[in-house]
């Protein structure tokens, strides 16, 4: 449920930062999921946007020694769920979820294409911005971002943030979809570039990581955003 991503290009800076993340570009429209982990080496991780096989992603956690302890959604769209409910079954992980956006994991096959399954899952834990979660080793704390859908969330942690489909490399998330709105959108992009230091790493629902700094330096879909912080500043 993307616009179009682009790579990154060379030079662009980054935050160091300790946390260990994998991503799984999983499902029928290649959406990222991540494996989060305090360090490497560590024996928990947190699940974000299990969007495909829950067996896959339980490989791969297997690989890396961990074992999945919380799954975190950032918004309700059906290719960012379709693994929520084996992973939270198989695991016992419990799932962290906006409250405006449970219905559409609750009723999944009713907001998903007929040919993709999906199940259903009553999220254990309902979240909104200014939540703070310690799960496994890692403080997350949790940013209300509307726009590409009305209840997104993305999650902050240790010079990382989740954003889902909020923001992307070159991209910022589409808002033709039923609940979207682009001038809501704009303000969620100004507040998360506010809140977060501009070399926080972005690890976007599609497409590669970029940088907040890189993407307000040449994101051609940020000139609202440019022009607000310049007149602020």
């Amino acid at each position: 449920m993307a616009g179009l991503p682009t790579s990154v290009g060379e030079g662009r800076r980054r935050l160091e930062v300790s946390l260990a993340v994998e991503r799984l570009e999983l499902g029928p429209i290649g959406t990222n999921c991540y494996l989060v982990c305090a360090e490497a080496g560590a024996a928990e991780a947190v699940v974000v946007d299990p969007s495909g096989s829950a067996a896959e992603i339980g490989s791969r956690l297997e690989r890396r020694g961990a074992r999945c302890t919380a799954i975190l959604v950032t918004h309700g769209h059906w290719d960012h769920l379709l693994g929520v409910a084996e992973l939270a079954e198989s695991t016992g992980a419990p799932v962290h979820m906006p409250e405006a956006e449970r219905v559409l994991l609750e009723n999944a096959a009713a907001f998903t294409p007929p040919n993709v399954p999906i199940r259903s899952w009553v999220p254990e834990i309902t979240v909104a911005g200014g939540d703070e979660l310690e799960l496994a080793g890692i403080a997350f704390r949790v940013l209300d971002v509307p726009g590409h859908s009305p209840g997104h969330v993305a999650y902050l942690a240790d010079g990382c943030v989740f954003s889902g489909d909020v923001l992307f490399a070159g991209s910022v998330g589409r808002t033709d979809f039923p609940g979207s709105d682009w001038d809501t959108l704009v303000r969620s992009l100004a507040h998360l570039f506010g809140i977060a230091p501009p070399e926080t790493v972005v690890y976007p629902g599609h497409g590669p990581e970029t940088t907040l700094a890189a993407e307000l330096a040449s994101n051609p879909f940020l000139d609202e955003v440019r022009r607000e912080r310049r007149a602020t500043t």
